[in-house]
């Protein structure tokens, strides 16, 4: 197989259909409204059929029995009504022939531009005998008869359609309310519950009972692993500080060197740890301050002690915000750290508005990362760090109600992009305040991972 017949393959159909046609609703209402019509035109035909019969029937043995009485007439030399007799004009062909070969038969035909039911038998001498009795009042019946059998079947269909509808839309309301509920889930509020009524017993309810009880499991499992978390990272820190203030009284040389950058890794590690539990928690609060975004940027370079380019894009007026500059600086010098030491030079920070963008020329961000975002202890490439960095800037992120996007350049290279919110754009977690308002409340939902 080429190259050619494998892109044809692997290239996705183009949907013939909108997305709306894909909901249950809509294939519940289809199915529903062929069933409906299935039913009715069987049993339309069904009733069709045995009144036509009946109504044929009855007008055929009228015919017949007012044969009888002419063919008597006939042969007692009497006078024939008009219309009755031998050969009369309007007999169909099919039914003479009949006839002319000896046997008896009806046939629903035409007399004088009006339906009529032809009955014809043998005659002397090569003829036949007929009579015609008027059809249209049968004809008018079964007319009537079709009329109310599309009537009833429209009713029928749609009264069905209705009580279908109401039925399909009460479960699928259902199914709306355990998908939201499920985003909510996987967007960190483990506290949502679906609820469904106990007096339920369907399988909507015992899908909606399996994700109350995985996000109950879920949710205390992970406030298990952030209070493991936090509770091992806080007992470190004692044993960690003694271990920092014995390295300092090593003699110098180039094993006490290696001791001393082992312990400061260690506690850097440590307050990474700390930092996203309490992130986790959602126990963190902004204090919000107006701050000149270029200051900030250039600022948080000079701490960082690299050679990162800063670029200011936009009027002054436009780069003073509303944010609490420490977690922002702390969000920043994360993502140059990180370009630095997984990306290559040359590294850059743009700021444009309330938009800030750290970029890199190095291989670029992980597949994983930019589908499931940063996560903890996982890291490619080159293998250094433990992937603290970046959740650490993501959690800041949320907290600022900021947005954090990472995506690999066309021409080569990362970008993390930071957008600061409006004016009037509230938090993530909890709402921004002032330093000098009042505190907010303290909310103790885990975020989830």
């Amino acid at each position: 197989m080429n190259t050619m017949q494998r892109g044809e393959r692997l290239r996705p159909r183009r949907r013939l259909l909108p997305a709306w046609t894909s909901t249950l609703t809509w294939k519940a209402t289809v199915f529903i409204t062929l069933m409906c019509c299935g039913l009715a035109a069987l049993l339309g035909c069904l009733v069709h059929g045995a009144m036509t019969r009946q109504t044929v029937g009855t007008a055929r043995e009228k015919a017949l029995t007012r044969l009888e009485r002419t063919i008597e007439a006939y042969e007692a030399g009497a006078r024939m009504p008009r219309g009755e007799g031998v050969d009369p004009p309007g007999l169909p062909p099919d039914l003479r022939a009949l006839a002319l070969g000896g046997k008896r038969g009806t046939a629903v035909g035409r007399h004088r531009g009006r339906p009529v039911m032809w009955a014809a038998g043998p005659a002397a001498q090569g003829t036949a005998i007929a009579v015609s009795v008027d059809f249209r009042a049968s004809e008018r019946t079964i007319y009537e008869l079709d009329r109310a059998i599309l009537g009833s079947s429209g009713l029928a269909i749609g009264g069905t359609l209705l009580i279908g509808a109401f039925v399909v839309t009460r479960i699928t309301r259902r199914l709306h309310l355990t998908a939201q509920v499920a985003r909510r889930i996987s967007a960190g509020d483990l506290d949502a519950r679906v609820a469904d009524s106990t007096r339920s017993k369907d399988e909507v309810a015992a899908v909606s009972r399996a994700l109350d009880t995985m996000a109950a499991s879920l949710q205390g499992k992970l406030e298990a692993e952030q209070r493991f978390t936090a509770d091992v990272a806080h007992e470190l820190r004692t044993p960690l500080t003694g271990l920092n203030a014995a390295a300092e009284l090593l003699p110098p040389g180039r094993p006490a060197e290696l001791v001393r950058d082992r312990v400061r890794a260690m506690r850097s590690l440590t307050e990474d740890l700390l930092e996203i539990s309490r992130l986790e928690t959602r126990s963190e609060r902004v204090e919000l301050d107006s701050h000149d975004l270029a200051e900030l940027a250039s600022r948080t370079i000079r701490a960082s002690g690299t050679d990162t380019a800063l670029e200011v894009r936009g009027s002054r007026g436009s780069l003073r915000v509303d944010t609490d500059h420490r977690r922002l600086e702390r969000i920043l010098g994360n993502l140059v750290a990180n370009a630095h030491r997984h990306g290559a030079p040359p590294v850059a920070l743009t700021v444009d508005g309330r938009t800030l963008t750290v970029t890199d020329s190095g291989p670029g961000y992980p597949e994983y990362l930019l589908t499931t975002g940063p996560q903890r202890f996982r890291t490619e490439g080159t293998g250094k760090g433990h992937g603290l960095g970046l959740t650490i800037a993501a959690g800041q992120a949320r907290i600022l109600g900021a947005t954090l996007t990472f995506r690999n350049r066309e021409a080569g290279g990362a970008e993390a992009r930071v957008t600061l919110p409006g004016p009037a754009a509230p938090g993530a977690t909890a709402p921004p305040h002032r330093r000098d308002a009042p505190p907010a409340p303290v909310s103790s939902a885990p975020s989830a991972r």
